[in-house]
């Protein structure tokens, strides 16, 4: 295969695809679809305009051309979608792939569904978990969903092999900080990775306020305070997560500090809309049509040279840009559901 480097205006490289397959969830959380605004009467993607499995699998082939070899699917709720197993056999199989992971609620995650994924070639999963108490979690996911099911779900990828998994906690004052060592505690010695995520300021329905946001740092005093930690390196360029490690050898977490601490000097990450349209950053306020494109009839070398022009241009760095004037930023930005975590 023919790789071409390609960097943006900052240097950073074309590493990471992350690709939404679905605009709908199960869930209405409420920093991420609020029921007030994707209610039963919400009138979410006709299938015909989703990328098709074969779609998704061209593009990634595009990508991998230009430096890309990790993929992440996303959503909403990836599982939504239907044989998903299918599509990571394909994309599995494309040239210059080298790890294909899967961010979910595990609402959906059977033992059979995570050894199909397993089987099919899935390397990797993170779950999305903000909450250890169930009266917490079953507030914050805005449906009752207990936290009972998700930790099945976990136990499942695990007995299919999909250890180790790591579990994403966004944090919010006020309504789930209480819950920090809980979840660091269950979680301790059991080979999984937990992440703690600040709350972010990503689209424009969350109400997202800075004094919402603890700070990773306080994270880090509240789990160091029962259990002491200390630093490890990132694992490579561009980790998003600060890993830290307990001192007693209990096993990792890690701080993903958008907010307070930005990591947008080594980003990169390119985002697929389940729809087709390329973000080239978190906080983007528009995307790039690729499924048009696709449908009328552009060969991999056009694409390719689309796409190399556009990462080129690339100068997104909203987080640094956001903490320098300690507010979010005045701008209309994709809501999280539409392109992934």
């Amino acid at each position: 295969m023919s790789t071409v480097t390609v960097t943006d205006t900052m240097d950073r490289p074309l590493r990471d695809l992350r690709i939404s397959l679905t605009d709908r969830c199960n869930f209405r959380c409420s920093y991420c679809m609020p029921k007030a605004l994707f209610g039963a009467n919400h009138a979410f993607m006709p299938r015909d305009q989703l990328l098709s499995f074969e779609e998704i699998t061209r593009l990634a082939g595009v990508f991998t051309g230009l430096g890309v070899r990790k993929l992440r699917l996303t959503g909403g709720e990836p599982l939504i979608r239907r044989d998903i197993d299918k599509l990571i056999g394909m994309l599995s199989a494309v040239d210059g792939v080298e790890d294909i992971s899967l961010t979910t609620n595990a609402s959906l995650l059977t033992l059979d569904r995570a050894r199909a994924l397993k089987a099919a070639g899935l390397n990797r999963i993170t779950v999305s978990l903000d909450g250890i108490d169930d009266n917490t979690f079953r507030a914050m996911n805005d449906v009752g969903f207990p936290v009972a099911k998700v930790l099945e779900g976990i136990d499942n990828a695990e007995h299919a092999g999909l250890a180790p998994i790591k579990i994403n906690m966004v944090v919010q004052k006020g309504v789930n900080d209480h819950d920090i060592v809980p979840m660091a505690r269950h979680f301790r010695g059991s080979g999984h990775i937990v992440r703690f995520i600040e709350f972010m300021d990503v689209g424009n329905t969350n109400g997202w306020q800075l004094d919402q946001v603890l700070p990773s740092r306080e994270v880090v005093e509240r789990i160091d305070a029962e259990w002491p930690v200390e630093p490890l390196e990132p694992n490579y360029r561009g980790e998003v997560a600060e890993r830290y490690r307990y001192r007693d050898g209990a096993g990792e977490i890690g701080m993903i500090s958008s907010v307070s601490q930005p990591f947008c000097g080594d980003c990169s990450r390119a985002r697929l809309s389940a729809e087709g349209k390329l973000y080239t950053c978190l906080f983007a306020s528009a995307g790039h049509d690729l499924r048009d494109r696709l449908r009328a009839g552009a060969s991999d070398a056009d694409l390719a040279e689309f796409l190399a022009a556009l990462w080129r241009r690339r100068a997104d760095r909203y987080s640094e840009l956001r903490t320098g004037e300690t507010k979010p930023i005045d701008t209309r930005k994709i809501e999280m559901s539409y392109i992934g975590g």
